[in-house]
């Protein structure tokens, strides 16, 4: 039976408090039957401010739920919520207390740290959700938006390389290199800097060509893992980077996923000036 009252929960944070939502959202799922409103208040880095919320909440008969990195604005918000009878939890403070004593130091007032941790999560995210979208030349649209392209025929590594790179935080947008058909006009619209190719050689291709047909129980005697048409592929792609000499071109012939990614990601940040902090 549903409950007819509704409840408000107020978050403090001197931070963006997103952190702090997800855990009351994920803890409120044991709780399908309540309506329950939550009131985000953010970057509240000062007692007054601090004292505002508060009082709010308590006009409005609400629970209050913190993560603020200042000890003494823990501390302070602590008596403030007490002293009105306000239910509430500190959603940092025991943490850091634990980590305190496991580490054998005090902890630092970094205000905002959560929010950073916040950003790179999201960046990372949407880095995922736009390299999946832009795999294998599925799209063109927003191919501005890459952080790296890479271009090259079939079976050079685009799709691993790309997916590595987006949980890494890189948008990469991966553009197949088809035998006599040109690429797509968007390529050349956007900043050559990103663009990498990637080659391969053919004993190399072949024999990962053949293990992929046999896998999906194809004919591995193909034109597609022939050496005949691979050479024809080669040659192609090695015509298309030589007239487009500005694309940095990487052979992943038997070179760890790792390596090579680390290879790009240095080159990309050097060509545009990105800090040393990129560079995993």
């Amino acid at each position: 039976m549903t409950d007819p009252q509704t409840y408000t929960i107020y978050i403090l944070s001197d931070s963006t408090g997103e952190t702090a939502a997800t855990m009351i959202r994920a803890a409120l799922v044991q709780y399908t039957t309540k309506d329950v409103n939550i009131i985000r208040c953010k970057n509240v880095r000062t007692e007054a401010q601090a004292e505002a919320v508060i009082e709010e909440c308590f006009e409005r008969r609400g629970m209050l739920a913190y993560t603020v990195a200042s000890q003494g604005l823990r501390t302070k918000i602590r008596e403030m919520a007490s002293g009105k009878g306000i239910p509430y939890f500190d959603l940092l403070g025991p943490l850091l207390s634990t980590l305190d004593t496991f580490f054998g130091q005090h902890s630092e007032d970094a205000v905002g740290a959560l929010r950073a941790v916040d950003e790179r999560y999201f960046k990372r995210i949407e880095a995922i959700e736009y390299t999946v979208k832009h795999d294998d030349g599925k799209t063109f649209a927003e191919l501005d938006k890459a952080d790296i392209v890479l271009v090259g025929i079939s079976r050079t590594s685009k799709t691993p390389l790309s997916i590595f790179l987006s949980h890494k935080g890189w948008k990469v947008a991966n553009v197949p290199l088809v035998l006599d058909t040109p690429l797509p006009e968007e390529l050349f619209k956007i900043d050559q800097r990103r663009i990498v190719g990637l080659i391969i050689d053919m004993d190399s291709l072949q024999r990962i060509r053949k293990s992929r047909l046999e896998k999906f129980g194809q004919d591995p005697g193909g034109s597609y893992a022939s050496m005949s048409h691979i050479a024809k592929e080669i040659e192609y792609a090695e015509k298309i980077f030589k007239v487009n000499r500005r694309w940095p071109v990487f052979n992943v012939t038997e070179r760890a996923l790792e390596e090579t990614a680390s290879e790009i990601v240095r080159i990309i940040a050097a060509r545009l000036g990105l800090p040393d902090s990129v560079i995993f």
